[in-house]
C-alpha cells in the first residue's frame, strides 16, 4: 500500500512532530546554559568540546567551582535516556581532566541537583566540580 503524503494522517503526523520540536524550541529559548552554549550569554570558559561545555561558576561555593553542562538541553537527570546518556559518563571524564588542571590533588567534589526539592534552580541538565577546600558532610 502506498502512503499518501498529503492524506489527513500524514499531515496531522507531520502536524504532531512540528508541535513538539516548536515546543522544546520555546522551552531552550528560556534556559541560561543554552544561551551561554549560543554564546548569547557570556561566561569564563575552562573547557569546551562537540558536546559539553565548562565553565566558571559566577557564585563560586569553593575556591574551584566549575559546572560542566551538556550543549544539548537535558532538562535533568530524570530525562536521561539510552540515547543521551553516554554524555554524562563525558562530563565525568572531563571533569577528572579539570580537575587534574586546576591542582584539585587532594579530592574534589562533583555534584547534581534534580528538581526543586534536589535544588535543581536551572532546568539544564549540569554538575558542579567543587575543590580546594575540605568538603563538610553532609553537604545541605
Amino acid at each position: 500500500m502506498k502512503t499518501n503524503f498529503y492524506g489527513k494522517e500524514a499531515v496531522l503526523r507531520r502536524l504532531r512532530l512540528l508541535k513538539r520540536r516548536l515546543r522544546r524550541m520555546v522551552r531552550n529559548m528560556d534556559c541560561v546554559f543554552c544561551k551561554i552554549v549560543n554564546g548569547e550569554i557570556p561566561s569564563t570558559k575552562v573547557y569546551e568540546d562537540d558536546t559539553v561545555l565548562a565553565f566558571r561558576d559566577l557564585d563560586p561555593q569553593a575556591p574551584v567551582h566549575i559546572l560542566l553542562i551538556p550543549k544539548a538541553h537535558i532538562a535533568s537527570a530524570d530525562a536521561l535516556t539510552e540515547e543521551n546518556a553516554p554524555v554524562v559518563a563525558h562530563i565525568f571524564l572531563v571533569a577528572k581532566q579539570l580537575a587534574a588542571q586546576e591542582g584539585l590533588t587532594n579530592g574534589y567534589r562533583i555534584v547534581n541537583n534534580c528538581g526543586e526539592d534536589g535544588g535543581q534552580t536551572v532546568k539544564h541538565l549540569h554538575f558542579h566540580l567543587l575543590g580546594g577546600r575540605s568538603m563538610a558532610w553532609p553537604p545541605g
